[in-house]
């Protein structure tokens, strides 16, 4: 942080610091849903083709990590088995704050991790899927931007 309490951007050259999401970032992506802002995942092919679509049950899991509840089981699942590289995309318009959180995803078919991710999903989102048959999508972040600037990153 800055003196004046403002985020200070990340130095591309050399210098990295650790991911740790802001009460700020964790408030305004697990309200996206609710507020009608559902946030963007963005996922490339083994081949790098793109896709974007949006996703409604993304959350902050803790201070390092999105996740998501993967229930439609098309391209975003494919793409993120093919290549784990996602982006996750919140913006508000009328608070004008938005962020890109780049990071590498792992799918989460079973296991404690999944069932403590689902629990966190809205309620609509999970509602949409009355068998729980859906997968966790855990997103670790390494780099988030604000507009230009990288204001975190995670040493390589």
């Amino acid at each position: 942080m800055g003196r004046l309490g403002l985020l200070v951007p990340a130095k591309r050259v050399g210098r990295a610091m650790p991911i740790e999401l802001t009460d700020e970032m964790i408030e305004a992506v697990n309200s996206a849903l609710t507020d009608r802002l559902p946030c963007l995942v963005a996922t490339a092919s083994a081949e790098g083709i793109p896709d974007v679509s949006y996703r409604g049950s993304v959350l902050a899991f803790d201070r390092e990590h999105l996740a998501f509840w993967e229930r439609v089981k098309g391209e975003t699942l494919a793409n993120v088995e093919a290549n784990p590289g996602v982006c996750v995309f919140y913006r508000n318009p009328q608070t004008r704050k938005g962020w890109r959180f780049y990071g590498t995803a792992t799918v989460l078919r079973n296991g404690e991790l999944r069932e403590q991710i689902m629990a966190k999903v809205h309620p609509f989102e999970i509602g949409q899927d009355p068998e729980r048959t859906g997968f966790a999508i855990y997103i670790r972040i390494d780099r988030i931007r604000d507009g230009s600037a990288t204001i975190m990153e995670r040493e390589r």
